[in-house]
């Protein structure tokens, strides 16, 4: 907190309005117009993007210089030293865990993976052909008909007990998604398996064959989930918290944060880059379709470039690329979609209107051509990202709980007709 204060005049008011200022340990200073209320106005900021809706210790971005803490450690270093169920520790409980508390934390997550049996008959009420989101919003909110054991949101130990099965049952439903859109057998966790690996063990095997998944492979998936865990007050954590606000249980909350994800402007870009590689077809149209993205004319966009959070760089796109390299190098694909997506990558990074408008390469870029190496379908991709992100939901879920927080009641400007008489 600082000395400052604000002053806000208003026409027809004879005395200004002071409002205080507030400092956070780093990022732009917020105004407290909560005051404001109790004068006859309310601020009007559409989309919330001047607004400080909740105090949160948990993730900081820097847009303009392309930075991503998480506690304050920066994104790049993570993923280079960490690894995902590390990450999700240190996004829990606010500091990194000691050898022997990750070696506990990680038998938890084991341990709580499998989904109860009748599980199973519930996802057989999905049509085969039902997008894996739909399914994912119905069967996390469902596991709450399971678990209610644990229920009570004021109680720590429910809420961390919680989070630990959401974690750890988030990839075994992902999994389940695909094997039902398969009509494959379901298959169980193998406990003797890393996260990542366990997923895609989950995900491509068969009980009529032994487990086999390449470490190349997990070790990307896992950066994937790392890179994905968490990232301040977005769409889908803001809808978390707010129905958090309500006191909802916390499957319910996670369950409205998927629906919030599975919008296209959210969580379904790296599912739009790959529309586009389709689209694009073959190297040989790049060229067409690059000058199409230039005319400002023209209504086609190239998907996966810039962002509307990072103004320079996306720092999660840097350790992506590294990870993308290895996959290719892993599998020796030779897909023409790839092809499109490695010549698209190189204009990027070289062509001067790309350059100056930064428009780099992000991490759903390269996030949805590692996906498509491995065999991930394109409607998979959003129930993966919910997946990696879910620890960042119930670690922000769990820090309003667990302080003084209301019910979220945003305001409006109101233009519709005012109070009128019913004719006759």
């Amino acid at each position: 907190m600082t000395d400052k204060k604000a002053y806000l005049t208003v026409e027809g008011l004879d005395e200004k309005m002071e409002l205080p200022v507030y400092a956070g340990s780093t990022g732009p200073d917020v105004i407290d117009v909560r005051g404001l209320t109790a004068k006859g106005f309310f601020t009007y900021d559409p989309g919330f993007v001047s607004t400080a809706a909740c105090e949160s210790k948990i993730t900081y971005i820097d847009g303009d210089n392309g930075i991503l803490l998480h506690r304050g450690y920066p994104i790049e270093q993570l993923a280079e030293k960490s690894d995902y169920l590390e990450t999700c520790y240190l996004l829990l409980n606010g500091e990194l865990p000691t050898p022997e508390e990750k070696d506990e934390f990680v038998d938890i997550i084991t341990h709580h993976t499998m989904v109860k049996e009748s599980m199973s008959r519930f996802f057989r009420g999905f049509t085969h052909d039902a997008h894996p989101m739909s399914m994912m919003c119905g069967a996390v909110g469902a596991l709450a008909s399971f678990y209610h054991d644990s229920l009570d949101i004021t109680n720590p130990e429910h809420r961390a007990i919680s989070a630990h099965r959401l974690i750890a049952k988030m990839p075994t439903l992902a999994a389940m998604c695909y094997k039902h859109h398969l009509g494959q057998p379901f298959m169980y966790p193998n406990n003797k398996m890393g996260y990542a690996e366990n997923f895609l063990h989950m995900m491509f095997g068969t009980p009529c064959e032994d487990p086999e998944v390449s470490p190349v492979l997990a070790k990307a998936m896992d950066k994937i989930f790392l890179l994905h865990a968490d990232h301040e007050q977005n769409a889908s954590t803001s809808t978390v918290r707010l129905a958090g606000s309500s006191g909802a249980n916390p499957f319910a909350c996670i369950a409205s944060g998927i629906t919030a994800l599975w919008g296209p402007s959210h969580g379904g870009a790296n599912e739009a880059v790959l529309d586009m590689l389709e689209e694009i077809g073959s190297v040989e149209n790049i060229d067409k379709f690059v000058a199409k993205a230039k005319d400002k004319d023209d209504p086609f966009r190239l998907m996966g470039f810039g962002h509307r959070v990072y103004k320079n760089f996306d720092p999660r796109a840097k350790v992506m690329k590294a990870t993308c390299d290895d996959v290719l190098a892993e599998l020796g694909i030779n897909d023409p979609l790839l092809a499109v997506a490695k010549r698209l990558e190189e204009i990027a990074l070289e062509d001067p209107y790309f350059v100056e408008k930064k428009l780099y390469p992000n991490v759903d870029f390269y996030s949805g051509i590692i996906m498509k190496a491995i065999g991930i379908p394109t409607e998979m991709f959003t129930v993966i990202f919910a997946t990696g992100r879910t620890v960042g939901w119930i670690a922000h879920w769990n820090e309003m709980i667990s302080g003084a927080y209301k019910i979220g009641r945003p305001r409006q400007l109101y233009t519709g007709y005012p109070k009128r008489d019913y004719p006759g």
